[in-house]
Parts: structure tokens; sequence; C-alpha cells
């Protein structure tokens, strides 16, 4: 057999047990997740920037950015909602590097799920509890969400996730918003059909059990950019994009219409500083477009404490090891900005 089991891993179940969720953050989470709920369905005009490191590698330096982040929330809340970044799962396009805290909770080290799964929860439940923002994650994994499933406020699911059938039938159980990105093909219809299949009821086999899910109506398009035939990157954040999928939605029978714009990625080519220009882009064709405006919820930035990238091993302190990130300055004075203008 080429499958080699090495370790039976804790259930969900067990790990939440071990690592509870306080009430007073369980109360904390419920207003977190009715807020972001009221700006998805527009009963809010409230703006979403989602907004951390790439991945969070570190939970020191990642809760040191989050609290950083709550004293800027404290500014913006009439207007913003942040919602940190806290990514503890990295999808590789080769399957080579560092994949998360979940696999390797010392990215020097060999991947220890178990010690991972520990790790990932111990963090999230710490940045809540120093900050008051719950996060967002990737669901990687499907089998994983049962890990975070009490801890999440929002799910981004990934370029290369969003075709796959487990993916979107997990989706359709969630209760808190779920973020459907398009496709590196960048073919707009997929990542709509995905939002549908998450919006809808589905039964399906889930962590050996036969479950029943009733629809998400929080999934929603995400736009990171494409990539052509040639690997060169496609942005879709331009005014032009944004009319498109307006246009599109109203084909689909889906409720709450609703987009964020990923700023890095393909939309930046992974040049990390213009994500600045690419927010200041689309804040204003919201400015105007009446029927942008309702559809573009928010934003996706990826930000750390120092700008760029390092190897591992280089052991600089809030600085990302995979892809490169804004500095903490441009990032704190990006946010100001996006609130102005609201």
């Amino acid at each position: 057999m080429s499958f080699h089991y090495v370790t039976k891993l804790p259930t969900p179940q067990e790990i939440r047990e071990q690592f509870p969720m306080p009430d007073r953050l369980v109360r904390l989470k419920a207003e977190r997740d009715a807020e972001i709920r009221d700006v998805i369905i527009g009963r809010s005009n409230k703006f979403l920037v989602i907004i951390g490191p790439c991945s969070a590698d570190n939970e020191d330096a990642v809760c040191d950015y989050v609290n950083r982040l709550a004293r800027v929330s404290e500014q913006v809340k009439d207007k913003l909602i942040l919602i940190p970044r806290i990514y503890t799962n990295k999808p590789r396009t080769t399957g080579e590097g560092y994949k998360g805290i979940v696999s390797q909770p010392d990215p020097e080290k060999k991947p220890d799920f178990t010690s991972g799964l520990i790790a990932m929860r111990k963090m999230h439940i710490r940045a809540i509890e120093e900050s008051g923002l719950t996060a967002a994650d990737e669901m990687l994994y499907p089998d994983n969400w049962g890990y975070v499933e009490d801890i999440l406020s929002y799910v981004a699911i990934g370029a290369r996730s969003v075709e796959d059938q487990q993916h979107r039938m997990t989706v359709s159980g969630f209760d808190v918003a779920a973020g459907m990105k398009n496709p590196t093909s960048g073919t707009l219809s997929v990542m709509l059909n995905s939002i549908y299949a998450a919006q809808h009821p589905h039964s399906f086999i889930y962590r050996g059990y036969e479950v029943n899910t009733n629809g998400n109506p929080l999934a929603h398009a995400v736009l990171r950019g494409s990539a052509n035939k040639h690997g060169q990157s496609i942005p879709n954040y331009h005014y032009e994009d944004l009319a498109m999928l307006y246009s599109l939605y109203q084909d689909f029978d889906l409720v709450n219409p609703a987009c964020i714009i990923d700023a890095n990625h393909s939309n930046s080519n992974k040049e990390y500083a213009q994500q600045v220009r690419i927010v200041k882009e689309v804040m204003h064709s919201r400015k105007l477009n009446g029927d942008i405006h309702r559809m573009v919820k928010g934003v996706m930035v990826e930000s750390y404490i120092e700008e760029g990238c390092q190897k591992i091993g280089e052991g600089i302190y809030g600085k990302s090891i995979t892809d490169p990130c804004l500095g903490w300055e441009a990032s704190e004075r990006l946010i100001y900005d996006i609130a102005e203008y609201e």
C-alpha cells in the first residue's frame, strides 16, 4: 500500500474540549458573526477589510499584529469591520514548501499534525482573547472544519479548491460568511456555480457520517485575478470586471449577491505594494456605480508587521515566510484611507 498510517489524530470534539472557547468569547463571536452577516445581506453599510499575513506561522507575531489591528479597529468601527487573516493552512501549487501551522507548528521541523491542530486552535483563541477580533481562515481541507467551526467568523475557499465538490458541499453547512474565489482560470461561471452549490442544501458523506446541510446564504464571490495559458497574471478588479460580475449575478438564482476583492495574488501579480493602489481603485469604482457599491462588500489584503517576505530560518519577527506582504505602517494608513471613502 502507498498509504502509511502514522498516527490517529484527535477528533475535532476532543480538541475543542481540550481547548474550549470561553463563554465570553462565544458571545463575542456571535456578535461579530451577526455584524458580518448584516454586511453580506445588505442590512449594514459597513465595509469588510480582511487583512493579515499570507500565512500565520508564529503565534506571538500574529497576535502582536492582530492587537495592532484591534487598536485601529476602535478608530474605524463605525465604518469598517476589520477581520484578521489568521491562515493556518497554506495551499502549494506544486505541493512543495511550508503548508501552514497545522502541518508544521515549527516551520524548521518535520510535520506534526497533532501539535499543529493544537497550535492552530491556541493561536486563534489567544488572538480573540487579546484583541476582541474574530478571524478569517482558509478551508484548505474540508475535514478540518470541525476544529475551527466555533472560532472563525469568515472562511475563504481558495482558487484551487472552489471547483471541488466536497468543498462546495461542506460550505453549504456553514453558518458564517464564506468567500468562494474565482478559479485560477478566471472563469467566473465556475465561481458562481460554486456559490450556487454552497447556497443550497446537500446530503453527502462527511468524516464517516451521512450528513444533511441547509445551504449557506452567506456564500459569495471573491475576485483574486487569474492566469492565462502562459502563466501570466490577469487582474479582475477593474470597473469593467465588477460591472460584468454584477451582470452575471443577475443570471444566477443566488441570494445576497456580494463580492470581496482580493488585492493580492493574481490581481497584483504578487507585487504586494500594489495592493494599496488596487484597493483605492476598487473604492473609487464603488463611488461611481451604485450597483457596484452594493455588491462589493469588502477587500482582502495580505499584510504583516514587516513588509516583503523571508526564507524559512531567517528569523525576522513579523515577516512572511510565504508570499510577500504589505508592512504595518502602509497597512494602517490604507485602513484609514478606506474608511475615508465610506
